[in-house]
């Protein structure tokens, strides 16, 4: 293997690991561990329009519990190069392992998607602008539920290696709760770096960190997440 290629899975590699030992570093008592593992398949009809089907598995308790399992159906739309839309809906098994009455609960999450893109020299700038709505299905607001909602602002960032497929990639991202009735707003923020690696006729595998944190709170939940994701792609042939 040639040294500039070395070099570049050393950057890589660096990053993700500086990345996540000050991630550790900050943590305190009430934090937690959690792994993502993602299947993903996306369909490519044309340029236009982009659809995907995911299954995700969460662990939360130092990656020894399941936290939730979920089902997400999304689409994409181009409205220009540089700008799309989007809409996303997710059916949530979620673990209720707290309190008097436990088990798994079902959850809907909708979220309504805004993007846009660009590039400077090898740098390659996203930021998405997400509404999203969760709630308990078959619980009513009588019975104390009220449905979480999210408007989300995330900005990344991705460096373009010539000839090199392992890309870093960098993102922050808020998450401002709506206050419902008696229910506490609840901010907090996500950091993640990570990577992809594409392989011909095979899909995707991705490697990310992700660093979290409550904001306005008395007493802020710090998450570490170690997320692993592989996507298959779909591409209609040109005629």
């Amino acid at each position: 293997m040639k040294t500039m290629e070395l070099n570049k899975i050393r950057y890589t590699v660096y990053i993700i690991l500086l990345a996540t030992t000050f991630g550790f570093a900050q943590s305190d008592d009430n934090s937690d561990l959690e792994s993502w593992n993602t299947l993903s398949l996306e369909y490519e009809p044309n340029k236009k329009w982009s659809f995907g089907l995911e299954e995700q598995l969460r662990l939360d308790q130092n990656m020894s519990e399941i936290s939730e399992y979920f089902t997400q159906l999304e689409t994409k739309y181009a409205l220009t190069k540089k700008f799309d839309v989007g809409l996303g809906i997710r059916y949530i098994r979620e673990n209720d392992n707290e309190g008097n009455v436990q088990g798994y609960e079902n959850h809907f999450r909708i979220n309504v998607d805004a993007y846009y893109k660009h590039k400077i020299n090898d740098l390659k700038f996203k930021y998405r602008l997400r509404y999203q709505n969760k709630n308990e299905l078959g619980i009513g607001t009588s019975e104390g539920d009220f449905a979480k909602q999210y408007l989300r602002l995330k900005a990344a960032v991705e460096y373009d290696f010539k000839n090199w497929k392992l890309d870093p990639k960098f993102s922050a991202e808020f998450f401002n709760r709506f206050k419902n009735g008696d229910v506490d707003q609840y901010n907090k923020y996500r950091l993640t770096v990570g990577t992809d690696y594409k392989i011909k006729n095979f899909g995707k595998l991705g490697l990310q960190y992700r660093y979290e944190k409550g904001i306005d709170v008395d007493i802020p939940q710090t998450t570490h997440i170690i997320g692993l994701k592989y996507t298959y792609t779909i591409k209609n042939k040109k005629k």
